[in-house]
């Protein structure tokens, strides 16, 4: 259903049992998937692709151009997956030709009130960001990522999988997978054991990681030795995003 108040541009595409509230504006080159259901008082602004059955609660904006003073009008876009739900005043701005010219959001991802997600920032599935957390441009996020409330993180930081960022937290470095970080500046505390057993790793798997931890944090390794030293361990299955979010790391890792 789409209600007769809401306003929709000419070439926008709406999918199939779309529901649109009062008030919402969907501009120019977005499409819509079906069994979406945009809220009241919703701005969409393309070139933006929404997947399938994404919820979007009243006031936010999806899809606007970047305030980056770089940005000169260029076209770029956002990319949408599937079922995120997307709640109260979240801000998602679409890419910049510095980077790909695309910001991409996965599916499955919680975006709880006021988050912000900037320009050209890749956010993977499953993932969850707290109230009013924020992220800077070109910022990765790996699956399963949780960012809690208030958090915020600089431009150009990769964030790994499975990683924990605690409240409040400034992160200026890049965090390795599993890892939970938290402080002001933040620092590393442990592994995110506790998100691990919620997705069914094993406790052998969780035992490695650990292992894995504090040949990099505790033994005073450098960084080469340390990735070198865990690759030793054995088994790499389990650790091998861990290992990957080292070795990709350009802004240097959180330590």
């Amino acid at each position: 259903m789409i209600h007769e108040s809401a306003i929709i541009d000419s070439t926008a595409v709406i999918g199939k049992n779309v529901t649109v509230g009062p008030w919402t504006i969907i501009g120019a080159d977005v499409v819509v998937g079906d069994d979406c259901n945009i809220g009241p008082h919703v701005v969409l602004k393309g070139p933006t692709i929404l997947g399938s059955n994404n919820k979007i609660y009243q006031f936010s904006t999806i899809g606007d151009d970047t305030p980056d003073l770089k940005y000169n009008g260029e076209p770029t876009r956002l990319i949408v997956g599937d079922n995120n739900v997307i709640r109260e005043g979240v801000t998602i701005h679409r890419g910049t030709v510095q980077d790909n010219s695309e910001t991409v959001i996965g599916s499955n991802n919680l975006l709880m009130a006021y988050v912000h997600i900037g320009h050209d920032c890749v956010v993977g599935d499953h993932v969850i960001m707290i109230n009013n957390s924020a992220i800077a441009g070109h910022v990765h996020v790996g699956d399963w990522s949780i960012l809690s409330g208030f958090s915020m993180i600089h431009q150009y930081v990769n964030l790994g999988a499975h990683c924990f960022i605690g409240p409040a937290a400034f992160i200026y470095h890049d965090v390795p997978a599993y890892v939970t970080v938290s402080g002001n500046p933040a620092e590393p505390r442990t592994i995110n054991r506790e998100g691990l057993k919620r997705r069914g790793f094993s406790a052998d798997d969780i035992a490695l990681i650990n292992k894995a931890y504090k040949i990099l944090y505790r033994r005073g390794l450098k960084l080469s030795e340390a990735i070198l030293t865990i690759k030793n361990l054995g088994d790499q299955t389990v650790i091998s995003a861990f290992v990957e979010s080292l070795e990709k790391s350009n802004r240097g890792i959180i330590r």
